[in-house]
């Protein structure tokens, strides 16, 4: 059921509402039969507008919402009044929620902060009065501005998980296990591939009261950046994690050549990933003697940190997590 409920990926459809028409209005009553223009504004019709929000975790409530509607502004009236503004939708959406333009794919704005706004689509200006238009030698303008009409766009909106340290590994590689083990949370573990197939996020408890959030993402295959397996609807979550945690089981063949594949892929996706701290951890050691973890660490790369873990027999977690607080936090330090 959370496979189902988490959406990282929706297409909408945006109208914004139209501009009021300005009023060509001149004032009249028993005291001034003839006098001047007083025609007010028309509103602005409404916008669309994105909200981040701590409480949406998912873009699922937008999936089924394939058109988002905003009012039309309101015409102004006699008394220079001015319409009112056209009803403006305002859409919460998960902190890490990226907006494009449908049509060129390009990047428009990022929702990182708990009630940040920003502007999706504007509504159409409304028009100006006919009381703007008076000047010395027509000072009685019977003309005034139509409204904007609104706009209708397409937009996409793309979810990038936020988290402290991201799992990053090839299926079956213990992710799910690990966040089981040092969280609460409870993803979906089975030894065959792919079992996680939506990120699942989990708070770590550390020493003294102090937390991380962990990010178990789908296993990445060779090939994973030109949309192999899950490929790119993936791997632009790692993109959200400040702190990259590698993991490779110890019963790998090649584990410097298993992490180098995986460190390719990154590369091949996005080149910046690599500036990211990285740890190495080797899994399912339980499966393993000592005399042959000794063997195995002569072999490690040697431009990383790694930790030898169990997740099942809870063996070398704690030493885990405290690797991963002293990587995040060497930037605060002192």
């Amino acid at each position: 059921m959370a496979d189902q409920n988490f959406v990282d990926y929706v297409k909408i459809c945006c109208r914004t509402g139209k501009g009021g028409a300005g009023s060509a209005h001149f004032l009249r009553d028993r005291h001034n039969p003839r006098g001047g223009p007083d025609g007010g504004d028309g509103g602005r019709g409404g916008h669309i507008i994105l909200r981040g929000s701590t409480n949406t975790w998912t873009l699922l409530h937008l999936k089924y919402r394939k058109h988002i509607i905003a009012g039309d502004g309101v015409n102004g009236s006699r008394n220079n009044s001015s319409g009112a503004y056209g009803q403006d939708v305002i859409l919460d959406v998960p902190l890490g929620t990226v907006a494009k333009d449908a049509e060129t794919g390009k990047i428009e704005f990022e929702i990182t902060r708990q009630g940040e706004e920003k502007t999706l689509v504007q509504g159409g200006r409304g028009g100006l009065g006919n009381s703007h238009f008076k000047t010395s030698t027509n000072q009685a303008p019977d003309y005034a501005q139509p409204g904007e009409p609104g706009k209708e766009e397409w937009k996409i909106l793309e979810l990038k998980v936020l988290a402290d340290v991201g799992l990053v590994g090839f299926p079956n590689a213990g992710k799910s296990t690990l966040l089981s083990a040092i969280s609460a949370a409870k993803p979906k573990i089975a030894d065959y591939p792919f079992t996680t197939l939506v990120p699942n996020l989990g708070f770590v408890k550390y020493r003294a009261s102090q937390s991380f959030v962990i990010a178990d993402i789908p296993g990445i295959i060779e090939g994973a950046h030109e949309g192999k397996g899950l490929g790119l609807r993936f791997l632009r979550h790692i993109e959200r994690n400040s702190t990259l945690l590698f993991m490779v089981p110890c019963v790998t063949k090649n584990i410097a050549q298993e992490y180098e594949v995986l460190v390719n892929e990154l590369c091949q996706y996005n080149p910046e990933l690599l500036d990211k701290p990285r740890v190495l951890a080797i899994t399912k050691c339980d499966l393993v003697d000592a005399e042959i973890i000794e063997m195995l660490r002569q072999d490690l790369p040697k431009d990383i940190p790694a930790v030898f873990i169990s997740a099942v027999a809870h063996q070398g977690l704690d030493e885990l997590k405290d690797l991963l607080w002293k990587i995040m936090n060497l930037d605060s330090t002192p």
